[in-house]
């Protein structure tokens, strides 16, 4: 049985050069040809990780111009920019998941395609692991059953 996520799921991955990912990390919207790499790009099982690391490069120019600007000492500064990073990860964090839902929207995908994907892939993962662990038991219960046996 397909459905529309699955046609969505099969565009090609095209990675964008690194200018274009910088812009894409600070908000920008792609063109279209990374489209299905958008989709990948939040959707995979490093999505969250994706996702602190393009919040992480939001972070450059603001602690660049305090540490240049901001008049004190060097360790002020330093700490200033440690907490700026710490509240930024809050906020991030906070909203992870409507901000991964805007960049897919940027991309032209209807909303909810992201979530719907990742709910999938944790459903085929449990899958799986059910059936290894399933296979497991079945193995474990032969076990003892040959040593019953004897």
């Amino acid at each position: 049985m397909t459905g529309p996520i699955d046609s969505i799921a099969e565009e090609p991955i095209v990675r964008p050069a690194p200018h274009r990912w910088f812009w894409y990390a600070l908000g920008g919207r792609l063109p279209r040809k990374h489209r299905g790499w958008v989709l990948f790009d939040t959707t995979t099982s490093t999505w969250w990780l994706r996702h602190t690391t393009r919040s992480m490069v939001q972070l450059v120019i603001p602690i660049a111009l305090i540490m240049v600007f901001v008049p004190g000492s060097f360790g002020l500064r330093v700490g200033m920019c440690l907490l700026g990073i710490f509240l930024a990860l809050i906020y991030s964090t906070a909203y992870i998941a409507e901000s991964t839902e805007t960049r897919v929207k940027k991309a032209g995908y209807p909303v909810g395609t992201a979530l719907a994907l990742r709910d999938r892939a944790g459903i085929e993962r449990q899958r799986l692991e059910s059936e290894r662990k399933r296979a497991a038991a079945t193995k474990r219960a032969a076990r003892y059953q040959r040593r019953a046996d004897r």
